[in-house]
């Protein structure tokens, strides 16, 4: 059960207000000594004395969501990256942030992880008995192939690094002009020119009603025949159209649909990407490493700081846009 802690004198205190448990926020407490932690619970009575300023959140309704705004909240900080399962109309005016590109380590590796898997043919190329010859093979590599990232955050900057140090070209997109922060990526146009040029396409953009289904039957028609295009997606799974992916996958326009999520989430028992020989499918888990939460957690301790001095704070939420 959860527990709450009574409010401290200091009227110095920064009071925050969440759902997780006390010993995963021992770091917070640990940097951030002017901050006292109350937890509370999901579901159920509030406790009548839980007040706070600020409220670190899951990233998706909760239960008691809309009456702990009502405690006194200004500032709302999610845990995670994407905000489209949270309800923006509870927010209202009250800052909102997240925790923006700190799983970009960890999501960064997993892209790779699944390229190389791919060109090396592995775990295919491995062998339990002595083969016909010990010199043959025919391994691709990612020297020399074009990388197509859509949505260019912290995740696509952190694999477009990784691209080109893998002597990849890196072509971009994003909703900005602004110009590359990561020196020899090209932008494309649009997403036909990103899908007819690449050889990878990551999908690593936030799921807002603009970009659902970015990835539809018009644009993976845009891939040139039997391109046997790799698509990979660490976003959300609303980005693709999965009938038209299938379509796209049987007539080999894509060879091969790397996929931590999937829309819905969880899939159901029957559903067709469990069983298709084109499709790599993982429960969601490419931002995991050892202490993964704590990556998540150090925007938060940051904006804490900036929080009390007056500054901006990192992870802003255009909830306009959505994310």
């Amino acid at each position: 059960m959860s527990v709450f802690r009574s409010s401290r004198s200091d009227p110095s205190t920064l009071r925050v207000l969440t759902t997780f448990p006390q010993d995963a926020l021992v770091r917070l407490e640990e940097a951030c000594p002017q901050v006292e932690v109350v937890v509370i619970p999901e579901q159920g009575r509030l406790p009548f004395r839980a007040r706070g300023e600020v409220l670190l959140s899951l990233p998706w309704a909760w239960d008691n969501l809309a009456k702990a705004l009502k405690r006194g909240v200004r500032w709302v900080h999610t845990i995670g990256t994407g905000v489209e399962r949270l309800p923006l109309d509870l927010i209202e005016d009250r800052i909102l942030t997240c925790s923006r590109g700190a799983s970009s380590i960890p999501i960064a590796e997993w892209v790779f992880a699944v390229m190389l898997a791919l060109e090396k043919d592995l775990p295919g190329s491995w062998i339990n008995s002595s083969p016909a010859t010990w010199e043959g093979g025919d391994l691709g590599g990612l020297h020399g192939q074009t990388l197509g990232i859509v949505g260019f955050g912290g995740i696509g900057q952190a694999v477009a690094r990784l691209g080109l140090a893998f002597g990849m070209q890196v072509k971009a997109m994003r909703r900005s002009d602004a110009p590359s922060p990561v020196e020899g990526v090209e932008f494309a146009s649009g997403i036909q020119e990103l899908l007819a040029q690449s050889d990878h396409v990551l999908l690593a953009l936030p799921l807002t009603p603009a970009s659902r289904h970015i990835l539809d039957a018009d644009a993976l028609a845009a891939i040139p025949p039997n391109a046997g295009l790799h698509l990979i997606n660490v976003a959300r799974g609303g980005l693709i159209d999965q009938e038209a992916l299938r379509a796209a996958m049987d007539d080999g326009r894509v060879g091969r649909a790397s996929l931590d999520v999937a829309d819905p989430e969880p899939l159901p028992e029957d559903h067709w990407l469990f069983d298709h020989p084109r499709v790599r499918l993982s429960p969601h888990v490419s931002w995991s490493m050892p202490d993964a939460f704590s990556l998540l957690l150090d925007t938060f301790i940051e904006n804490v700081g900036r929080y009390q001095r007056g500054e901006a704070l990192e992870g802003l939420v255009d909830q306009t846009h959505g994310y």
